[in-house]
């Protein structure tokens, strides 16, 4: 029997809708609008892509979203000071500081500038701090994503065993802390998989889910997985293909042909994690705008 599709597009669509209502809602009772600042810095046209698909999403839920755009040029300080501006600007409820940022910019730098209220991305030292307690204030979009994706698909990952294949800031890190939590949704055994693993395929084998963010394709492939695995796919790699309108595809960072037919459930790519993110951006700035207003939100630390 084929794996069920893990469908981030519908799943997405529907968190976006639930956004649009509490939107009007907010805008009824309070006056507030949610505003999403976002900085663009360079040309970069994977990076222009994904403001632009994040701007328009804004508007579809009724919030508004400006965007900034400095030369890949700029210095670190123009950055930051652009940042600077933003915290203090009420139109705006939540910061987005589009990655990768120019050699010459620390992305720690400007991380740490945001003020960690309108911090929608979740990365601030402090939003991680909260997320390690178990009271986030904003949990970052990814890993939010993941985890939506698999309750709304019905996986409770209470006492599962999770694999998480990379330790990156933005994914790894955040989404082992989020799923170990002692509450719904979470309360699973996770293990962390890195370049430094020895035998990876012993670790992902056990796995009752697998996450993978190893940032290059075919990381995993049929071999390293149990039957009855649901995988959750988060790369986004190009891959030379000449039959391609584009010369190229987008791939993750699973052999999709090969796992599918041993997994219970798996995410695609493209169509899985990503319209996931972007709404979980949408469901953050939201509650800034709420913090904002003087509206309580859940697990709030304002």
């Amino acid at each position: 029997m084929p794996a069920k599709i893990l469908d981030g597009v519908k799943v997405a669509q529907e968190i976006r809708t639930e956004v649009a209502q509490d939107v009007r809602e907010l805008q009824q009772t309070t006056g507030v609008t949610p505003g999403l600042g976002v900085v663009l810095v360079g040309d970069n046209p994977a990076s222009a892509t994904y403001v632009r698909t994040k701007s328009k999403a804004c508007q579809e839920v009724g919030a508004v979203s400006e965007t900034f755009t400095l030369p890949k040029t700029a210095t670190e300080q123009e950055v930051l000071a652009l940042v600077a501006r933003l915290n203090h600007d009420p139109r705006f409820h939540g910061i987005l500081v589009q990655l990768p940022l120019p050699s010459q910019i620390s992305e720690r730098k400007v991380t740490v500038v945001i003020d960690p209220t309108k911090d929608v991305d979740g990365l601030h030292p402090l939003n991680m701090g909260l997320l390690l307690e178990g009271s986030p204030r904003f949990i970052p979009c990814t890993p939010a994503g993941i985890q939506q994706l698999l309750l709304r698909h019905g996986y409770d990952l209470a006492g599962k065993h999770v694999v998480v294949c990379g330790r990156s800031n933005i994914v790894g890190k955040p989404v082992s802390v989020l799923l170990l939590q002692k509450q719904r949704g979470a309360n699973a055994t996770v293990t962390v998989c890195h370049t430094a693993t020895r035998d990876l395929a012993s670790i992902t084998r056990q796995a009752d889910i697998l996450i993978v963010a190893a940032g290059r394709p075919n990381a995993i492939t049929g071999d390293m997985v149990k039957r009855g695995v649901v995988v959750v796919d988060v790369g986004v790699n190009r891959v030379s293909d000449p039959a391609a309108p584009r010369g190229y595809r987008i791939v993750g960072d699973v052999d999709f042909a090969g796992v599918e037919p041993l997994a219970e459930a798996i995410s695609p790519v493209p169509g899985g994690v990503g319209p996931m993110t972007v709404a979980m951006l949408l469901a953050n700035t939201l509650k800034a705008a709420k913090r904002a207003a003087g509206v309580a939100t859940a697990n709030s630390k304002d």
